[in-house]
């Protein structure tokens, strides 16, 4: 059985990377729009035999469900746990509740991402025991599968090494062969930093996505746009203000 889980952290402190460009109500809003547009998109998936939703606050379970989604309670604790032990205990439900011999977890903020994304990922973990999805601006990691489920552990909380490498040296360290990295833009496009809301705006529209919530929240809030630093450089851009 293979499931997509999708690890959600509390709208109290999603986000906290864009807190310097919008208010922390402005990121809930945000955020819950990303989520709406990726239930959207799921609801034209059926490749997994369960999706579940991972988070503390109910505003989120309570959208999953108008998706289909499985909303799953994050009990929150005192401590502060990292985020690798999050996407654990999510995965470790998945396996003891639903008996899931393969793991997928998709992000919040893959923006871009399409139903045959999900479908291609899933068929590349029918064949190997690693996938992942590289994102776009870094050595990260947008989405991550794995058969079994718990063949190697979690790499998003290290605070020296990108989670792409330090994944990919592990599972080499582990033996592991059979992996397959999965190409795309549009599912390696994520929101970290405020360059990337902008950059998302263009994107949307580009992609043909005005009609999503994710769209009409960047084009009623954004303040600024983007502009190339020099005209002989089009890796570094400056911030206008609207």
């Amino acid at each position: 059985m293979s499931v997509l889980l999708i690890p959600i952290a509390p709208l109290s402190r999603a986000k906290s990377r864009l807190e310097n460009y919008f208010s922390r109500e402005q990121i809930k809003d945000f955020t819950m729009a990303m989520f709406k547009d990726l239930g959207t998109t799921l609801l034209n998936v059926d490749c997994f035999e369960k999706k579940i939703v991972y988070c503390a606050s109910d505003e989120i379970l309570e959208i999953a469900d108008d998706f289909n989604l499985i909303g799953v309670k994050e009990e929150l604790t005192d401590a502060k746990s990292t985020f690798d032990a999050v996407i654990s205990r999510m995965n470790d439900f998945a396996i003891k509740k639903f008996n899931a011999n393969g793991t997928i977890i998709a992000f919040l903020d893959v923006i871009l991402i399409t139903a045959k994304n999900f479908y291609e990922i899933n068929e590349l973990l029918k064949n190997n025991k690693l996938v992942v999805c590289p994102a776009i601006h870094s050595a990260g990691i947008s989405i991550f599968g794995r058969k079994p489920p718990n063949i190697i552990e979690p790499c998003f909380s290290d605070p020296d090494i990108p989670s792409l490498s330090l994944l990919l040296n592990n599972a080499r360290e582990k033996g592991i062969e059979e992996i397959a990295v999965y190409d795309s833009f549009r599912a390696g496009f994520d929101i970290d930093i405020p360059e990337d809301l902008l950059l998302a705006y263009e994107y949307l529209k580009i992609f043909d996505l005005t009609h999503t919530y994710t769209y009409k929240f960047l084009k009623n809030n954004l303040k600024s746009s983007l502009q190339k630093k020099d005209a002989t450089n089009n890796r570094k851009f400056k911030s206008l203000k609207n």
